[in-house]
């Protein structure tokens, strides 16, 4: 399958900046060291990217599996460069520094780009060596992690069929709830948000998945977009599900939002619902290659505020209605390039994969958002959602 990635305008960066290289210093949990490695470590480690070479600097500890698992073209390790007599003579921090040093100079290296998370520390030290280090304040990195090859998409794919596994779970514990006083009951007590989202973890670690936190909020608190809900979860009002996982073997995350109600909605929720699914369509009508990510969420915002509701487009000030952007893109990050949010100028394109997710909030209310992740094609789009829409559970 395709991987092979686009570095083409990093290179083109990198030239017309009169920079030797972009380097980096963290563990693969950043996802822009990750991408430009290959290697999955714990531990902060160097890479220095060149148009000619990826270079590796890590530690003793980490050389044998950076020789076989990573995509760099050259691998060191601290040994290298003598970093046990420079630690003898100088001590561990002042060893690595001039190890670094020494790193950069065997690769030609001496004016680097960075990424905004570079450590301060470590640009100084470089800087007092004669190292030039200048922040990429455009996030290259960023743009070219954010056209996904077809590797990339499956990655992703991947992980949205781990997703639906969990929704689907999630689904089902409130399908299954009983109604006793206004409140959902499942196993003999209340059915609370945590237990929700127990089920939701459990079912993704079954499918290779983890996630840090997730959102399951009911009733007002769903009226506040990131509020990631707690305590019982009540008959008749919206319960917004939004899971964001991450593969444990690809580190691909995926991206899905479902709102349901157990029981009679009231009128007002059933129009959130009815007004956001017009948006979620229009959007998706929007997107296409060539079109910008403000195109995309001009259209969500065209039927909100055709509706009535404000937007943040009609009222930079509101704190009710649709209060944020239609989408975002999902890959090693869950949320990273591009934006679909007004002023997002820059054109989508194939291999952008992307998130389309309107929503209403009122805590008068609740919240509704409806949400699927998809990539952009030749010809338009494919929706990698395979998860029914419906708002009412019986």
């Amino acid at each position: 399958m395709d991987d092979e990635r686009d570095y083409a305008a990093l290179d083109a960066f990198l030239r017309e900046a009169g920079r030797d290289g972009y380097l980096l210093h963290a563990s693969a949990d950043l996802a822009d060291q990750y991408y430009l490695s290959g290697f999955d470590a714990p531990d902060p480690f160097v890479t220095l990217y060149t148009p000619e070479t990826t270079a590796l600097l890590v530690s003793g500890l980490e050389y044998g599996r950076a020789r076989s698992e990573s995509r760099a073209d050259a691998v060191r390790r601290y040994a290298d460069y003598d970093y046990h007599g420079l630690a003898s003579e100088h001590g561990r921090d002042e060893a690595f520094r001039r190890v670094v040093a020494r790193f950069l100079d065997e690769f030609d290296a001496a004016d680097v780009a960075t990424n905004a998370r570079f450590p301060l520390g470590v640009a100084d030290d470089l800087r007092a060596r004669d190292v030039a280090v200048t922040p990429d304040r455009d996030d290259h990195v960023g743009d070219a992690r954010a056209a996904k090859t077809a590797t990339e998409v499956e990655h992703v794919r991947e992980a949205q069929t781990a997703n639906e596994a969990s929704m689907r779970a999630a689904e089902t514990l409130i399908r299954e709830a009983s109604v006793a006083d206004g409140v959902l009951r499942y196993d003999g007590g209340a059915l609370t948000a945590e237990r929700v989202k127990e089920e939701i973890e459990v079912t993704l670690l079954r499918h290779g998945c983890s996630l840090d936190e997730t959102i399951v909020a009911c009733g007002a608190d769903a009226a506040e977009p990131h509020n990631r809900g707690s305590g019982p979860l009540r008959a008749n009002e919206p319960i917004v599900i939004d899971i964001f996982p991450r593969s444990k073997t690809t580190k691909y995350h995926a991206d899905m939002t479902r709102t349901f109600v157990k029981g009679e909605p009231s009128d007002a929720a059933r129009e959130f619902y009815d007004v956001t699914r017009g948006a979620f369509d229009a959007a998706f009508e929007a997107l296409e290659p060539g079109a910008t990510g403000a195109d995309v969420h001009a259209a969500a915002c065209e039927v909100y505020e055709d509706a009535g509701y404000p937007t943040l487009r009609s009222d930079p000030g509101t704190e009710t209605g649709y209060i944020h952007s239609t989408g975002h893109g999902v890959g090693l990050d869950v949320h990273e390039g591009p934006r679909l949010s007004e002023g997002a100028d820059g054109e989508l394109v194939p291999g952008h994969v992307i998130t389309i997710e309107p929503g209403l909030y009122d805590p008068d209310v609740g919240g509704v958002r409806i949400e699927d992740i998809a990539v952009v094609t030749e010809d338009g789009y494919e929706d990698l959602t395979d998860y029914p829409v419906e708002f009412v559970v019986e």
